[in-house]
């Protein structure tokens, strides 16, 4: 592992690790997928009666329960996953933060009404 020296106030010299950025990464990707997850989901509920029905995991609370249990498996999956590929790597997590950033975009634009009506079936 590379080190870096480094000055300290009082002048003297000291050394630090630098640690791979591949698990953070991993950590900001996974919540961006976990994100975009939830967008998804909720739009796909809105077309289809079917995947509604199929999400609503407990009645008092309606499709909702499915769609967030779904993005938050789906965010500890992807984050395992990730994980694992990316530990020992260095990854930039200025890249991982922006491509994260844009999913969590697109996430939150398939949770608002305006976005996901259009996709309802005609009445």
């Amino acid at each position: 592992m590379a080190t870096n020296s480094h000055t300290d106030v009082l002048g003297e010299e000291y050394h630090a690790a630098q640690k791979p950025e591949g698990p953070v990464s991993a950590a900001i990707l996974a919540g961006g997928v976990g994100a975009l997850t939830l967008g998804v989901l909720t739009t796909l509920a809105e077309a289809s009666t079917g995947i509604r029905d199929f999400l609503n995991v407990y009645d008092p609370v309606g499709p909702l329960s499915g769609k967030t249990i779904g993005a938050v498996v789906v965010w500890l999956i992807v984050w395992v996953v990730l994980h694992v590929i990316f530990r020992d790597r260095a990854f930039e997590s200025r890249t991982a933060l922006t491509v994260a950033l844009v999913l969590i975009a697109l996430g939150v634009l398939g949770t608002f009404p305006t976005f996901f009506q259009l996709f309802a079936p005609a009445e």
